[in-house]
């Protein structure tokens, strides 16, 4: 913006110079050659006077004379010339004689008013002696433009430096200005930028600026209060109400669990059936909490190498497959040749991977695959957890990404809930599609790591705390 500013008031500041200099340059420089023709012809009709008394009243040509001579110590030349165009009298210097002066004597003689030619640098006019329709001679003067050109050079150059030093201030006067807006603007963008990126005590400065900047900022600062208050308060109610269900929950699992070592018949099966259904609610409590966390995540991103974060979940998930009798691999990279990193919050990576595997080992049967890939595609990286199980119907896709959406789900319901927050609140986006002879993909586009060489593994300590919580599609 610093620079469109800047740019901009400089090129209207040069349009708006340029349209006023040069006019006026012009036209001094006109006036200025007016003034000089002027009085060269002023000149030159002085001798033409003293001439017309010698060749008309035949008087003695020393007036005459001595106008030659004033015109010689004036540096100009000058000849006087008969009705016959015969040169009568001249001063030493002879650049009032030649072609060019007897073209101008013929024109006065014959009563026209002749255009006073610039040859090698000097002016020369033509003036009649005595009456301009009957002449009784004419004169010629020659007159070096060299001081003519000297007051035009100045002209010029004193409005070249005007033009300059305009320009120069324009520049400074544009920098200042363009800063002074976008300076503010910049600050402004770069808190909201570590706000966006979890710092929820960001705020900008309200110093300096334009007053509607400064307005601007002020309301964002009002903004980020009330949003690092909101979400501190969801955080602390998500706290409170894990701490307060989770507590009772394993008090009555355990007084359960209790009263199942001695039941016999009947009874026992009522208890076991209700340590399932006591198993399930805390899942699901489980599940809810992972999901509320996700909706107020405000991941700031790291590098995380997907290929190392895919091969540590599928080596974790692999002895559980093996137990259900399904296949979990990782296949080979389709890439630029190089690992790929993406931006996203310590730990989602693998809490992502985690609930989706969870899912697909749930819902394929013995003797079914899971198969987990990455590659970059474009600008972002490309993530696939491909299984071939029984799959879903468009309807439980369409919703599968909301909160017990699936109807068809053999768990809480929360699993895709979960990595649906999880891939949006990091920027990138999750669907779902058939996989080819029947089962589910899900695919994942990540953000790529936007720099190279600070790449690292995601948090697996963050990560493993915060394992497949809501699994069930």
């Amino acid at each position: 913006m610093t620079r469109r500013i800047a740019w901009t008031l400089m090129i209207l500041t040069s349009v708006l110079l340029v349209l006023a200099v040069v006019p006026l340059a012009v036209s001094m420089t006109a006036r200025e050659r007016a003034a000089y023709h002027d009085s060269q012809r002023a000149a030159t009709r002085v001798i033409a006077a003293a001439a017309e008394e010698h060749l008309s009243d035949h008087k003695p040509p020393t007036v005459m004379r001595q106008e030659l001579a004033a015109a010689v110590r004036a540096g100009d030349c000058a000849a006087v010339y008969d009705a016959s165009a015969r040169l009568v009298a001249s001063t030493p210097c002879t650049a009032a004689q030649g072609e060019e002066a007897e073209e101008l004597v013929e024109r006065v003689l014959t009563g026209h008013e002749p255009e006073p030619p610039e040859n090698e640098g000097r002016l020369l006019t033509a003036e009649p002696a005595g009456e301009v329709r009957q002449p009784s001679g004419a004169v010629v003067l020659a007159r070096s433009a060299a001081p003519l050109n000297a007051r035009v050079t100045a002209i010029w150059g004193w409005s070249a430096a005007i033009g300059a030093a305009g320009l120069a201030a324009s520049v400074l006067l544009s920098v200042r200005l363009a800063r002074w807006v976008s300076r503010p603007l910049s600050t402004l963008d770069a808190a909201a930028r570590r706000l966006g990126e979890g710092a929820l005590d960001e705020r900008a400065d309200v110093v300096g600026g334009p007053p509607e900047v400064r307005r601007l900022a002020a309301t964002f600062n009002t903004m980020a209060a009330r949003t690092e208050a909101l979400v501190h308060g969801h955080r602390a109610v998500i706290a409170d109400v894990s701490h307060q269900l989770r507590t009772p929950l394993a008090a009555l699992r355990l007084r359960l669990d209790v009263l199942a070592a001695g039941a016999e018949g009947d009874t026992a099966e009522e208890l076991a059936a209700a340590q399932e259904e006591i198993a399930r609610l805390s899942r699901l409590v489980d599940g809810l909490l992972a999901v509320a966390r996700a909706e107020q995540a405000t991941p700031r991103p790291t590098a995380v190498r997907v290929d190392e974060v895919v091969a540590e979940r599928v080596a974790a998930w692999s002895p559980v497959a093996e137990e259900r009798g399904v296949r979990l691999t990782a296949a080979s990279a389709v890439s630029d040749g190089s690992a790929p990193a993406v931006a996203l919050g310590a730990g989602h990576l693998e809490q992502i991977l985690d609930n989706l595997i969870a899912n697909a080992v749930d819902a394929v049967p013995d003797g079914g695959s899971v198969t987990v890939g990455r590659q970059v595609v474009g600008g972002s990286a490309r993530v696939r957890v491909v299984d071939d199980g029984p799959g879903m119907s468009a309807t439980a896709k369409a919703a599968a990404f909301r909160r017990f959406g699936n109807p068809e789900a053999r768990g809480t319901g929360l699993g895709l809930a979960i990595v649906h927050r999880l891939v949006t609140a990091n920027g990138g986006t999750a669907r779902l599609e058939d996989t080819p002879g029947g089962g589910l993909t899900v695919v994942l586009e990540l953000p790529l790591w936007p720099e190279h060489g600070h790449e690292r593994g995601g948090s697996s300590s963050q990560g493993r705390r915060e394992r497949a919580t809501g699994s069930g599609r």
